[in-house]
């Protein structure tokens, strides 16, 4: 039988948020009755996300691009774990229908919740919406997880929308860097785009961190004439992942659409 451990440094009838430790789900997936989710993961990031139901349309097409991106997952240190409310033979046979759907294997475990027992405790169960039997789906969650098992970040999404799984792996990029460095990412920001300096910085600070040339004051109306000890947006070049050569600034892609 299956069993939920539940740590929380917070009481929320709702299941986890954002800096709660996730729960170490165990039980079944398509190849073992002894999944143990802290066990799989090890000292990785994870990336656990959940499906209203097996040989669902747009499941299965999320799936599909979770394998074609694993190696991508990998690169980063992070494993996938999928979620569904079936059993292990149902997610078997799902599974092959994803490959010739998508031309994709999905070898990362898909856990079995066919009870509802874990989804319910993980506060993902959407009563509005239900199934043949009238129990209720899982919304389509994703749970971000940082090596001590800590919620990074949440997203979730409504039964009809598939997950881009394309911005799952930018935030990865942004939270694993700013994670280590004193710095923050600016909207649709990529690897290898300028970053923030870190808010929490004094301009001293950050003559330290980055060296006085080292980083940009954006002049604002709301600064002009001021001795600031802080000026709060400063942009700084990705530490990781910096430009090889000076390039213009891009234009936000928001500013395609106009301005309002």
């Amino acid at each position: 039988k299956s069993s939920l451990v539940f740590c929380s440094s917070t009481c929320n009838m709702g299941g986890p948020t954002i800096n709660d430790k996730f729960p170490n789900i165990k039980g079944s997936t398509q190849d073992t009755e002894s999944f143990d989710l802290y066990e799989y993961l090890g000292d990785s990031w994870g990336v656990v996300f959940m499906h209203p139901g097996d040989f669902t349309p747009v499941c299965t097409t999320e799936l599909g691009a979770a394998a074609h991106l694993e190696a991508e997952f990998g690169k980063r240190g992070v494993k996938l774990c999928g979620f569904s409310c079936n059993d292990a033979e149902s997610h078997k046979s799902w599974i092959e229908d994803i490959k010739v759907a998508t031309g994709a294997s999905v070898e990362f475990p898909l856990f079995c919740d066919p009870e509802r027992d874990h989804a319910t405790e993980l506060g993902v169960l959407d009563e509005t919406n239900k199934d043949a039997k009238g129990l209720p789906l899982t919304v389509r969650s994703v749970f971000i997880l940082k090596p001590d098992n800590v919620i990074a970040l949440m997203m979730t999404y409504p039964a009809s929308t598939g997950r881009n799984f394309a911005e799952i792996i930018r935030v990865i990029d942004t939270l694993q860097l700013t994670a280590k460095h004193d710095v923050a990412t600016p909207a649709d920001w990529k690897s290898g785009d300028n970053v923030i300096v870190n808010f929490p910085l004094t301009d001293e600070a950050a003559d330290e961190k980055f060296g006085k040339d080292g980083y940009t004051i954006v002049e604002v109306p709301s600064e002009k004439d001021k001795t600031l000890a802080k000026h709060y947006l400063r942009y700084t070049k990705d530490p990781v992942n910096p430009p090889k050569a000076s390039s213009p600034t891009k234009t936000p892609f928001w500013r395609k659409f106009g301005k309002r």
